[in-house]
């Protein structure tokens, strides 16, 4: 998207005119901007202002809805399937392109643990963000009314996998938000409900630092959040995480963010990979020995020149992304000009994490900040970086607004399933997993293996 803006504001006339076309390729019609998830999924953000329409931004450039499934740039096609050739039952389209820019953004990276794909709940999309927020609320629900203390325990045990930035702060901002909503329980203490922290390595948020990630690590544990370093998820079958320390937890939220992996339409290409299948590109953020194809974000291998390290790469993050943006369209229009190309070249800043309402941790040009500091510049940070003014008017105008009134604790879960109401007053039979009576079968179906498929298409600042 980034690119594609900078594009159209360069070539402005020439769009007008006809002479340039720019075809943006999305399978949802809106940017996600994913910093912003953890704190949609919490209720600080409305899920609405995490996204940014595609045809609103890029109002000269042409938006297709859809997905690339293979793209030969020996002949300068990539094959679509869109919105309307599944409705057409005609199967793909050919388009034809002169410059390529590929940047499809990365999926889950899932592991063969059984029972993930039937209860797991992923957390990269908007739709997954408040599908787990609703999911979470239910669950209380659930456990305040029932009789059954298997059931309840179950209910009240929340189980995340990966200690990066999404399990962190996803994590720590549902359990601040559960811990909110619990006073309007009359049978639930937030005492009562169980945090479970995994992470197959030894440290969390290595992107800040040891030492703020050792800091980390204590101020969950004071929250009764239970981290597990050193661990791994090895079953969630039968809802219960079986975990390699020997521990056992009846759950019925097991949120999986163990990292990201290429998306698999890069292996649909005739364009030069990496051993972790990523495209191998150049300091110019082309692709290597390869001519009018382009790439940054995650899908790009781009080498770091800013570090002494030899052969190491730009890390995966919207840091490096939305800057790659910038070049990568400038190098665009250079190489239409015949003009040299400038090489992408960004001194890694640091990294802010939120850890709850006020509470976060900081490592930014060499200085860390913990606590309040930190959390404010995460908001600051991530404010400054939303598209638009528009986004940053409307986020700045709820944070105030949130900081006024109480937390919005409403769980609407029935969105996941708008016409279950309506088939059944029309005779018919309540959808599987729709509506509140079936809500516990959400993590296995909408918020698990569903959303899992969800996610095969391009997400992501920069669509193919």
């Amino acid at each position: 998207m980034y690119t594609a803006l900078r594009l159209q504001r360069k070539l402005k006339q020439r769009l007008k005119s006809g002479e340039a076309e720019i075809v943006v390729v999305s399978p949802d019609p809106y940017m996600t901007y994913q910093p912003f998830l953890p704190e949609a999924a919490a209720g600080n953000i409305s899920p609405r202002h995490v996204v940014v329409p595609l045809r609103r931004v890029l109002d000269q450039c042409r938006i297709l809805i859809g997905q690339a499934t293979a793209i030969n740039h020996a002949k300068r096609t990539a094959t679509l399937r869109t919105l309307a050739t599944e409705e057409e039952h005609t199967g793909t389209v050919d388009l034809t392109y002169d410059e390529l820019v590929l940047a499809p953004g990365s999926i889950s990276r899932t592991l063969p643990v059984p029972g993930l794909a039937e209860h797991g709940i992923g957390f990269k999309t908007v739709e997954e963000s408040i599908g787990l927020r609703n999911h979470v609320i239910e669950q209380m629900d659930i456990a305040s009314s029932t009789r059954d203390p298997a059931i309840r325990d179950a209910a009240l045990t929340f189980v995340f996998v990966g200690g990066g930035y999404a399990g962190v702060e996803a994590l720590a901002e549902l359990e601040d938000m559960a811990r909110y909503a619990s006073r309007y329980y009359h049978n639930i203490k937030a005492d009562d409900m169980k945090w479970i922290l995994v992470e197959a390595t030894g440290r969390i948020l290595p992107e800040v630092g040891d030492v703020m990630g050792k800091y980390a690590v204590r101020e969950l544990r004071a929250r009764n959040i239970d981290v597990r370093l050193d661990t791994r998820l090895d079953s969630c079958e039968g809802r219960v995480a079986v975990l390699s320390d020997g521990a056992r937890f009846p759950t019925r939220t097991v949120v999986w963010t163990a990292g990201v992996k290429p998306h698999p339409v890069l292996a649909a290409t005739d364009l030069p990979l990496d051993g972790r299948g990523r495209l191998r590109c150049t300091a110019q953020l082309a692709v290597d020995g390869t001519e009018h194809a382009w790439a940054a974000g995650d899908a790009a291998a781009v080498p770091d020149l800013t570090s002494d390290e030899p052969g190491k790469e730009c890390a995966p993050n919207a840091q490096h992304a939305v800057r790659q943006a910038r070049v990568l369209a400038e190098n665009i229009l250079a190489s239409l000009r015949g003009a040299p190309l400038r090489d992408y070249r960004h001194a890694y800043a640091g990294s802010v994490a939120s850890l709850g309402l006020h509470k976060g941790v900081a490592h930014v040009y060499g200085r860390k900040l913990k606590g309040y500091p930190a959390w404010l510049m995460h908001r600051v940070y991530h404010l400054s970086r939303v598209p638009t003014f528009n986004r940053k008017a409307r986020v700045l105008a709820e944070w105030t607004l949130s900081g006024l009134f109480k937390r919005e604790i409403v769980s609407l879960g029935s969105l996941e399933h708008p016409r279950a109401e309506f088939e059944l007053a029309a005779g018919g039979e309540r959808a599987h997993g729709a509506g509140r009576s079936k809500g516990t079968d959400r993590s296995g179906g909408t918020g698990g293996s569903d959303r899992s498929e969800g996610t095969e298409g391009p997400r992501g600042p920069g669509k193919a």
